[in-house]
């Protein structure tokens, strides 16, 4: 038992990973799965977690048998010079600019959880319109980040992370869903009409760019052995499982309200309340605030973490240069999202940097990991590298629709 007790108390760099990833993009876009297609795309979900743990695990083996972070390990094992260059300002843009983008996008979420339950925070300012909002959440990621201490860092989001779970698992079991229809839904590949762009949608928001960089660089922080690696994977594995409840809970939640169209996840909250009753619509709007939150937190994070990879900076919580970038993405976030500036070109930018970037990373990743000379015996296998085949192919295609349909 006392075994047991310290292993749980390892636990938690992967709490971060789902903080990541459950973000107010992944809320709405399961929001629309499930209202408009009912719980026949829950095997999208299920797929894009099984990816997500396919690429966080060797993510991991990078950090623990390197002790090093993605970025820092592209900048030492490929040689040339003009195609290190290339990548790196590759792998700088998408993640900065994308991050800063997305950052106005997560506290957004968490503003609309907050209005679906206490009404607008909209002040009006000449032609302005300001939401009070924006500051509040945007301080709270501030404060969170600004501590500096990774342990409370990590305390905190997985204090989250579970209250995002109860939340939104809880909405789900109220809306009592018909237990072979989900199964059905998670294990037969059906592709409704018109449903094409939302699965895309639900891969892409689930398989992020910026996760592979943030979590070999956390475990390296975290864990320092290879012996450590089991407890790493068990960590993982534990975030995607909650990572999967919440997604899915969200499809199964939207697919039992008739409402004609949802266009975020406040909608769902709100279009619960008038056949569950308001803990409903709280319970909702809660998870959104959580989902908000804890990705306004992590995106920064990961930036911080990518950018000093790039300029071989030490990636300590607490030096001005790791903070500098954090604040510099939170800061314009909050401005962005408190004025309602749509900057539709600098986020189609972003969707198009990292739907570039997500299929030479998992390639990057792949050929890596297959450096016996740094890996050994943790190299990948020959099954490894048949399914990091496949997830290639997959990214590419993905990548290309996701530009596709930009432009």
């Amino acid at each position: 038992m006392i075994k047991l007790l310290e292993k749980i108390s390892k636990i938690g760099p992967g709490a971060l990973i789902a903080a990541a990833f459950i973000g107010p993009g992944t809320v709405t876009v399961c929001s629309i799965a499930g209202n408009s297609f009912g719980y026949t795309l829950l095997w999208a979900i299920f797929l894009s977690l099984i990816i997500v743990l396919i690429l966080q695990e060797m993510s991991i083996r990078v950090g623990i048998i390197s002790k090093k972070g993605l970025t820092e390990l592209i900048k030492t094992e490929f040689k040339n010079s003009v195609f290190k260059k290339v990548l790196i300002i590759l792998i700088f843009t998408a993640i900065i600019i994308g991050n800063t983008a997305y950052e106005a996008g997560n506290i957004g979420g968490a503003i609309l959880g907050l209005e679906s339950l206490f009404g607008n925070f909209s002040y009006r300012f000449y032609d302005l319109n300001i939401n009070l909002a924006s500051p509040i959440i945007g301080s709270l990621a501030f404060i969170t980040l600004y501590n500096g201490n990774y342990k409370s860092l990590e305390r905190i989001l997985i204090s989250i992370v579970i209250i995002m779970s109860f939340s939104f698992v809880i909405s789900a079991i109220i809306t009592k869903p018909e237990l072979n229809k989900i199964i059905d839904g998670l294990f037969k590949f059906k592709t409704p009409q018109n449903s094409f762009l939302t699965i895309i949608g639900l891969l892409g928001t689930t398989v992020v760019p910026y996760n592979i960089f943030l979590h070999s660089s956390l475990v390296k922080e975290k864990w320092k052995k290879p012996d450590d690696l089991k407890i790493a994977k068990i960590d993982l594995l534990i975030a995607i499982i909650l990572g999967g409840l919440i997604s899915i809970s969200i499809i199964i939640t939207a697919a039992s309200i008739s409402i004609s169209s949802i266009s975020n996840a406040a909608d769902l909250a709100l279009g619960l309340e008038p056949v569950y009753g308001s803990s409903s619509k709280f319970l909702m709007s809660l998870g959104l605030i959580s989902a908000g939150l804890t990705s306004a937190i992590t995106a920064p994070l990961a930036a911080s973490f990518v950018a000093c990879g790039c300029f071989g900076w030490k990636p300590d919580l607490k030096s001005f240069k790791f903070r500098s970038i954090w604040i510099i993405i939170l800061f314009i976030g909050t401005i962005i999202s408190s004025t309602g500036i749509k900057l539709i070109i600098i986020i189609q930018f972003a969707q198009v940097t990292n739907a570039l970037l997500l299929p030479i990373i998992v390639f990057i990743l792949y050929y890596i990991m297959n450096n016996n000379k740094i890996f050994g015996s943790y190299s990948n296998s020959l099954f490894q590298n048949i399914i990091g085949f496949l997830i290639i192919i997959l990214t590419v295609f993905l990548s290309i629709k996701t530009i596709y349909t930009l432009i």
